[in-house]
């Protein structure tokens, strides 16, 4: 090995510890903030949390006296028309009624106050603790309107009671193709309302909603309209707050195009899209909700997007996102129709809503579409015949490397050719020790005298990159595998699986993965197989350490798919290297026909451009593409002038 390998391999040393340092040093800083952040919010809650009625100065408390009840209501009463003006002020206050859908998916509460759906709990799925998945996390309720009126009052519609009107009662219950339809009305003036209609379907995530202004011109300037909003992202559901905020933002699709807003930095982000609006949706990494204006790119305005990031307890991060589209509407009845949709991101699911880019599936050029269109129909398929999704992954890597033949076949022979050639390049880098030049010359005439590509290997791996990258973005994203058991204690394929949990971290791991580590082991050996430099032995060894201490961290479904592939891929180079009837030897490789490889035709071209300059460059190539060995002119000669 030598001093630039050597040197090379201290730097990615030190550039992994300083990295798991790093991370430890800044998980610390993080959690000591959120400590102080919580200290702050405590403080200033016991600071503001009095007794009402009372007041207290130096320590004495002093009782405020009763008011008749009279004066009360007058009192709030201008309190509302303050806060609302005289058109809402009577509808702030009243009796909040909660009406409860439940289908074959879901269980929503929604509430009078504004319409606002309350909470809504998934059946089919539940959080990393085995509670039900409940999505909504603002307590106020999700979807509702906001506006301006012409006093100048902005007005929240889940400040104000709505009248509830249904033929089914406060309890719905709907499965398969059945349909529920009721409405709230907010009957401002006679003959001026805001109404919002509900339809919910007896298996569907998501339900239909109308908004209609009646004759609210004259309250509500119809240029500026209403915004309807979703106010404080979807609920998390998984274990690690900080994975899955990596998969967390918010999302607008304008006539098939698609902006993404991601809160991922310490400053809160906003975006303002203007145009066709195909949909507005916010999501986490498994989970979305989406406001879609019906019909279908019909909708053409302004949508707001804003996002934020906080830190929580045990150093997690979460990212919140608001969502809100401004509707404007003309001076008489105006309707406008959305549909809901609140759920898993189940590519299936939401594709016939037009909303499946809210499944990442990685980039939209050249990745999305190997995942998207090929990748994901093959594990769907096989999954409809094997129900465990370990075996399924396990099917899907076979079917992969089959496919992945023609290239990784071509990667194998390169490798085996090398191997061949190792002990003349030794000889050689023996003989030239002290000479780089002419070391690199001799063996480059070696790779033109048995005609070998010394990177011919490197373009196979190059073309399998983009399929690699979009089967971890699948594997990475696909719900299928959330809280899919495989064996022993592989109980979820979409969290690394802890083989040894140390409990507290160590250099910023916290815990082996056991398939991390199987990974790492198989590729430990397909190295050994194909590795031949020895100035590249300790790549043997370090490439599998640097990869199972990364790779700990990631899904166990990929993980799996890793070890699957790495394992065929040893069976695959012990054949051809063992068994196979094609085995070239030195003497085979010398004798086939030389074929002028881009490195070589670029050395040559560089050759001829240098000898037209009057110069030389070490690997000089004559004009007729044959490597002009200048080892032969520069062999040593024994002491009567002939070669030895």
């Amino acid at each position: 090995m030598d001093k630039r390998t050597l040197i090379g391999y201290a730097l990615i040393f030190v550039v992994v510890v300083g990295w798991m340092l790093w991370q430890q040093s800044e998980s610390q800083e993080e959690a000591k903030k959120a400590q102080e952040r919580k200290s702050l919010s405590d403080t200033t809650a016991v600071t503001n949390d009095r007794i009402p009625g009372t007041d207290s100065v130096d320590g004495e408390i002093k009782l405020e006296p009763l008011k008749p009840a009279d004066v009360i209501a007058a009192e709030d009463t201008n309190k509302y028309v303050n806060l609302y003006g005289n058109k809402f002020a009577p509808f702030a206050e009243g009796e909040e009624n909660i009406i409860t859908i439940e289908n074959d998916v879901m269980r929503a509460r929604i509430s009078s106050k504004g319409g606002a759906v309350k909470t809504w709990t998934l059946k089919k799925f539940k959080k990393w603790d085995g509670d039900p998945s409940q999505l909504i996390w603002n307590d106020a309720g999700e979807v509702y309107l906001t506006f301006t009126t012409f006093e100048g009052h902005r007005i929240d519609s889940r400040e104000l009671y709505f009248d509830f009107k249904s033929d089914f009662g406060n309890k719905i219950e709907i499965s398969g193709s059945d349909t529920a339809v009721f409405e709230m009305r907010l009957d401002v003036a006679p003959g001026k309302s805001i109404i919002r209609t509900y339809k919910f379907y007896g298996d569907k995530y998501a339900f239909d909603t109308d908004v209609i202004m009646e004759k609210m011109d004259d309250i509500i300037p119809p240029n500026r309209g209403y915004n309807i909003v979703w106010s404080d992202g979807v609920k998390y559901q998984e274990g690690s707050s900080v994975d899955e905020s990596t998969e967390g933002y918010a999302v607008a699709q304008l006539n098939g195009s698609v902006a993404e807003l991601n809160a991922d930095q310490d400053e809160p982000v906003e975006s303002k899209e203007t145009g066709i609006i195909d949909y507005i949706g916010i999501k986490t990494k498994y989970f979305g909700a989406a406001i879609i204006p019906q019909p279908w790119q019909n909708f053409d305005g302004t949508a707001d997007l804003y996002g934020w990031k906080k830190a929580v307890r045990d150093n997690g991060v979460v990212e919140r996102y608001s969502i809100s589209l401004r509707v404007p509407f003309n001076q008489s009845t105006d309707k406008k129709s959305f549909s809901i949709y609140i759920g898993p991101l189940d590519y299936d699911i939401v594709k016939p809503y037009g909303i499946q880019a809210m499944v990442n599936l990685g980039w939209k050029y050249g990745i999305r579409q190997i995942s998207e269109y090929f990748m994901l129909p093959i594990l769907t398929f096989i999954h409809k015949f094997v129900p465990n999704y370990g075996i399924s992954i396990i099917i899907f890597s076979i079917i992969m490397k089959f496919l992945l033949y023609p290239l990784t076949i071509q990667q194998m022979k390169s490798a085996q050719k090398m191997q061949l050639l190792a002990p003349e390049m030794t000889k050689l880098r023996e003989k030239y020790k002290d000479d780089n030049a002419k070391q690199q010359q001799a063996i480059m005439g070696l790779y033109s005298e048995y005609g070998i590509n010394p990177v011919g290997g490197c373009l196979p791996m190059l073309l399998q990159m983009p399929i690699l990258i979009a089967l971890w973005q699948l594997l990475r994203a696909s719900i299928d595998l959330r809280q899919a058991p495989f064996i022993w204690w592989i109980q979820d394929l979409s969290v690394p699986d802890k083989l040894i949990d140390f409990g507290f971290p160590i250099l910023g791991l916290t815990h082996i993965s056991g398939l991390a580590l199987a990974m790492g082991i198989t590729m430990f050996f397909q190295q050994k197989l194909t590795i031949t430099d020895p100035r590249q032995k300790t790549l043997i060894y370090m490439m599998p350490v640097m990869f199972t201490l990364m790779f700990s961290y990631f899904p166990s479904g990929l993980n799996l798919y890793y070890f699957m592939f790495n394992l065929l891929s040893i069976g695959q180079q012990l054949y051809i290297n063992k068994y196979s009837s094609n085995r070239p030897t030195l003497e085979t490789l010398k004798q086939s026909p030389k074929k002028e490889g881009w490195l070589q035709k670029k050395m040559r071209e560089a050759q001829q451009m240098a000898e037209s300059q009057g110069k030389s460059i070490p690997g000089k190539y004559n004009t007729g593409g044959n490597y002009d060995n200048n080892i032969k002119k520069n062999k040593p000669q024994n002491k009567k002038g002939g070669k030895r």
